[in-house]
């Protein structure tokens, strides 16, 4: 029995832990924090997330550079994520998806759109799942999913914003759902009822730290010592033990990030 959390995405490298880093990492294990992924959003993230890896045993590490940055990438440096995929503690490519939040201008989306599919090309190709980030991008994000969806067991939509029937369909193609800090805002309706229509066997716990920290810390730097937060809420909405939770998610996260039956 696995009653421990499974971290799916943090970035441990971001300047906010720059203080205190080696203390809250050392820190994890013992408040119940079984394994984390550092997920790389540009190339120097995706640097520091494999030496994160490399430092700590239950850290693993998720390689590729997010929508915003994909202005860095050309083909000779995209070489530089293609040789972080064969690290050995890199268990996906992420972040990577489309970000039209930001991003209003139809050549800088066009750029995302055409770096997504190498991404995701470069994860059928090393058979690993994939992160993906998704803001204001629905229907581009789920076009491009279905193009080049081929394998069970694909990845996770990280930071779920949209609808439950989206959800659904992202559920149907074999991407699972991640949830952190937001669903415990008062405001997340949405989000609320997502969780509540999923099946539990399709959530991973995630913080996307040092952001979205959960009521009663919202504003704070996040961490994954914040999690239990999310854990509650989760029990609360689906009216089931905290237990239940915590066991069927590091499941979840296992088979998809470490393959396990």
């Amino acid at each position: 029995m696995h009653n421990k959390i499974f971290e799916t995405h943090a970035h441990y490298e971001d300047a906010k832990f720059d203080a205190d880093r080696e203390a809250l990492l050392a820190s994890l294990p013992e408040h119940g924090i079984e394994y984390v992924i550092n997920v790389g959003s540009s190339l120097e993230t995706t640097k520091k997330s494999i030496n994160l890896a490399k430092q700590y045993t239950f850290i693993y590490a998720a390689v590729g550079v997010h929508p915003s940055d994909v202005p860095e990438l050309d083909e000779q440096n995209f070489s530089e994520v293609e040789r972080a995929a064969d690290f050995e503690k890199t268990v996906a490519i992420g972040e990577i998806g489309l970000d039209y939040y930001w991003d209003k201008e139809p050549e800088v989306q066009k750029k995302q759109r055409f770096w997504f599919r190498q991404q995701l090309a470069l994860a059928e190709e090393k058979e690993l799942p994939v992160i993906i980030h998704s803001r204001d991008a629905a229907e581009d994000t789920m076009r491009i999913l279905k193009e080049m969806s081929v394998r069970e067991n694909s990845g996770v939509i990280h930071c779920y914003s949209y609808s439950v029937e989206m959800a659904q369909e992202f559920l149907k193609l074999g991407y699972d759902i991640g949830i952190g800090g937001v669903l415990t805002f008062k405001n997340a309706k949405k989000l609320k009822e997502v969780v509540a229509e999923i099946p539990l066997e399709r959530i991973l716990l995630e913080t996307d730290c040092p952001y979205m920290a959960p009521e009663p810390h919202r504003g704070e730097r996040n961490s994954s010592l914040y999690i239990p937060h999310v854990v509650d809420k989760i029990a609360e909405i689906k009216n089931i033990p905290t237990e239940k939770v915590l066991e069927v998610t590091n499941g979840n996260a296992r088979k998809l990030f470490f393959k396990e039956k």
